[in-house]
């Protein structure tokens, strides 16, 4: 049996338990990895081998720019919810502070590291993104202030981190994307605009249109349905035409798309592209887990190790601490935003890219550090967002709250 027909068969056998294993607090995640780690193992691994080729990347990308979407769509209030300040606290203080200390911390460990390596594992390990605790979004656990905060961060750090990447990808020696750093700062600028543009203007025009045809009874449930797998992959496809970043273009025209309709597409309307999102981000995490195994042949780099684990934890946990100080944001809550920090697509997307693009041990050791930090993070994330959620996300008592939203909507918040 071919590797894709055993994932298949996985994805199947997870499908019929995955009520009973996300209340074990085993996600579709951890399942997929695991078994792409035994099929690595256990096979000539050609999956793995073909992660390093140039169609590897693009697939990456697009299911990163669909799960982007749906999660967008999840975000009430705007572009930032309501919460402007307080999300660029975290985009432009807390996460360069993450990646100054993780590129320091790289070459103390690894002193025969150049700088712009160090940078450049810094800029895979430290973009977070709520891929695999998707659940996150939902979790009524959790305030609905946090979540927001998490999702409009996974939704934009790696649009912001990307120019920085291109910049360390340059200086530890790939030219594709720039010929030299200061060609790759300059570039910046220009890909966030377009971006902003091409997110923005797609996703209203998509759901002006949307209205005139549901007004007019032009469209069906079910095209609509289509529609909302396609437009995210629509405007990501015109960002990168462009020389924008993709991913901030398909999370922003979610929410333009959002505003925009009349009614807001509902449950229903979602349904294909939050199943497609999910199936897709389950074979994602399969092929992971069959590309784990190639760290393997590098055998235990301790170091490379423990700067994954302090990504994971200390990294991200006192920068966002600090950079919320002297915010309504209590003490509780800036921690539980520390602590959820999933690691998912945007740093394999990251770690795909420079292992294609550069060679040899430098090539080897983003990968690994990739590999090591996401494989953490699935672990880590899958099994204690449940946890976390109950110790940290449980702090008043008496059921039911109502909370006030952004939009000026109150919800119920599970307490």
């Amino acid at each position: 049996m071919t590797p894709v027909l055993i994932a298949i068969v996985v994805i199947v056998g997870w499908t019929l338990v995955a009520g009973r294993l996300s209340r074990l607090q085993i996600s579709g995640a951890i399942v997929m990895v695991v078994a792409g780690i035994v099929i690595g193992l256990t096979t000539n691994n050609s999956i793995g081998n073909a992660l390093d080729t140039d169609a590897a990347e693009p697939v990456v990308e697009l299911i990163l720019a669909l799960l982007l979407f749906v999660d967008a769509i999840e975000v009430r209030g705007g572009y930032f919810a309501g919460e402007r300040r307080t999300s660029l606290r975290l985009l432009v203080i807390a996460m360069p502070l993450s990646v100054a200390l993780a590129t320091l911390l790289g070459v103390a460990l690894l002193p025969s590291m150049s700088v712009g390596v160090a940078l450049l594992i810094a800029c895979v390990v430290i973009p977070m993104d709520l891929t695999p605790a998707s659940s996150l979004v939902r979790d009524r656990r959790i305030p609905t202030r946090v979540r927001h905060l998490l999702n409009i961060e996974s939704g934009y750090n790696d649009g912001i981190i990307a120019p920085l990447f291109i910049f360390a990808l340059t200086l530890a020696g790939d030219h594709k994307h720039a010929s030299s750093p200061a060609e790759a700062l300059e570039q910046a600028v220009p890909s966030a605009l377009w971006a902003v543009l091409a997110g923005s203007v797609i996703g209203l025009l998509a759901a002006r249109l949307t209205n005139f045809s549901m007004r007019r009874g032009l469209a069906t449930e079910q095209s609509i349905r289509i529609s909302l797998v396609l437009i995210p992959i629509l405007a990501y496809g015109c960002s990168v035409q462009l020389g924008g970043n993709g991913f901030v273009a398909a999370f922003l025209c979610g929410i333009a798309y959002k505003a925009a309709r009349a009614d807001g597409p509902g449950d229903e309307q979602l349904r294909l592209a939050d199943d497609v999102s999910a199936l897709a981000a389950l074979t994602m995490w399969f092929v992971f887990g069959c590309a784990a195994v190639l760290v393997f042949e590098l055998g235990f780099v301790w170091q490379i190790v423990v700067l994954a684990l302090a990504a994971l934890t200390v990294l991200r946990i006192v920068p966002v601490y600090l950079a919320l100080l002297r915010t309504d944001i209590g003490p509780r809550d800036r921690l539980l935003i520390g602590v959820l920090g999933p690691r998912g697509t945007a740093s394999i997307v990251f770690g795909l890219l420079a292992f294609n693009e550069l060679d040899g041990m430098v090539a080897n050791e983003t990968l690994y550090a990739m590999t090591v930090t996401v494989l953490a993070s699935v672990v880590l994330h899958g099994f204690g967002v449940g946890l976390v959620a109950q110790r940290l996300g449980r702090r008043e008592s008496g059921g039911t709250r109502r909370r006030s939203e952004p939009d000026g909507r109150e919800l119920d918040d599970a307490t």
